[in-house]
């Protein structure tokens, strides 16, 4: 396999062509970003332990019949990935009341909620990723009725996966953000990535912050609570 032409750049990712139309070579960057790219760092670092801490939880959820796109880790930094289109669309589970949600509806950070609340934001940065409902996303045709349904039911099926996954590491799953993208035969894959970035996690002992918080809230340094997630996540697989 070998890496082609940069097809595109995030904000923390860099996706190249390869020599399979199908599968693409993803290199984690070491950029941290927050506030929808308003601040913005280098982080030496940062992007092995999200690539790292992503193989590994793709893995454990394709254990558990949830389909992704993750085919296997290349370095420290790189993995491959299936070709996917993907939805403009981030789907959002919340299990705890924490960051906007609590801002939005004023609930205090930490209330446990009575089931997992699935949100939709629409993936477009000129707009600051604007909350939509299904009516939005049918009229932006992001999305069939029956995509919908099935991309909640998804959402719910990796919520309880990883809260298996993190309970067992002494981890509180507060919140979570998810991608999908369609395969050419119309197939939805679970894609992006799944890492402190992208979820909010709590140790249950102490409540302190093991994700992405640390740098938003200026609370210290991200690298040792990553590396932390990813220490847990491999002694559990020992």
């Amino acid at each position: 396999m070998k890496k082609g032409t940069l097809l595109y750049e995030g904000k923390a990712k860099q996706l190249f062509e390869t020599d399979d139309p199908e599968v693409i070579w993803v290199e984690y960057l070491n950029q941290a970003t927050a506030l929808n790219g308003a601040k913005k760092d280098q982080i030496s670092g940062k992007g092995e332990l999200n690539n790292q801490i992503t193989g590994l939880i793709f893995n454990f959820l394709k254990s558990k019949n949830i389909k992704n796109h993750f085919i296997k880790q290349l370095s420290e930094t790189e993995q491959l990935i299936q070709a996917v289109d993907i939805i403009p669309l981030e789907v959002v589970v919340r299990n705890v009341a924490a960051g906007s949600f609590s801002k939005r509806l004023a609930i205090p950070e930490g209330v446990q909620l009575n089931k997992p609340i699935v949100e939709f934001y629409y993936k477009n940065d000129e707009l600051d990723d604007p909350m939509i409902v299904d009516d939005h996303i049918l009229f932006l045709e992001l999305a069939t009725t029956e995509e919908i349904k099935q991309l909640r039911q998804m959402a719910l099926e990796v919520d309880q996966a990883l809260i298996e996954l993190f309970n067992s590491m002494d981890i509180t799953l507060i919140d979570f953000k998810l991608e999908f993208g369609r395969k050419k035969d119309g197939t939805i894959l679970l894609a992006d990535e799944v890492s402190p970035d992208t979820c909010r996690l709590w140790d249950k002992k102490t409540k302190e912050h093991l994700d992405k918080d640390i740098y938003r809230r200026d609370l210290g340094d991200i690298i040792p609570v990553y590396q932390e997630v990813l220490n847990r996540l491999e002694k559990r697989g020992e």
